[in-house]
């Protein structure tokens, strides 16, 4: 599955950003997704994730009551909504992709087979 991540851009702490992540090559209804990110000098750290149907949600403790991740399987995309930014949310966020059927740590980016380029989310103070 290919993945193409959006949305990203300069925004005032506080202010808001939905983030959104399309997928193409299979079917996407068969994939739980993910999103992460990366700041400079660290390493990538999990943001949220969501099942194939959507039911069911995780977040970092980071975003967890400020970021709402959901998805459209009929438009085969993943959208993460960022409220309440801060400047320590500047990074540049990925999607990532695992077929559902896959058990694992699914926080973990090392379970994720597919990726998306990643877009920059910039956080003024």
């Amino acid at each position: 599955v290919q993945l193409q991540a959006s949305g990203g851009g300069l925004v005032q702490a506080g202010g808001s950003l939905r983030l959104s992540c399309a997928a193409s090559g299979r079917t996407f209804s068969d994939y739980r997704m993910g999103w992460f990110r990366q700041a400079p000098g660290k390493e990538r750290e999990f943001v949220a994730t969501i099942s194939s149907t959507g039911a069911r949600t995780y977040y970092s403790d980071s975003v967890k009551g400020r970021s709402s991740i959901s998805r459209d399987n009929a438009k085969n995309t993943v959208y993460l909504q960022m409220n309440t930014l801060k400047p320590e949310d500047t990074a540049v966020y990925y999607c990532a992709a695992q077929r559902a059927d896959y058990s694992g740590p699914y926080y973990r980016s090392s379970w994720y087979a597919h990726w998306g380029q990643g877009t920059q989310v910039t956080v003024s103070s």
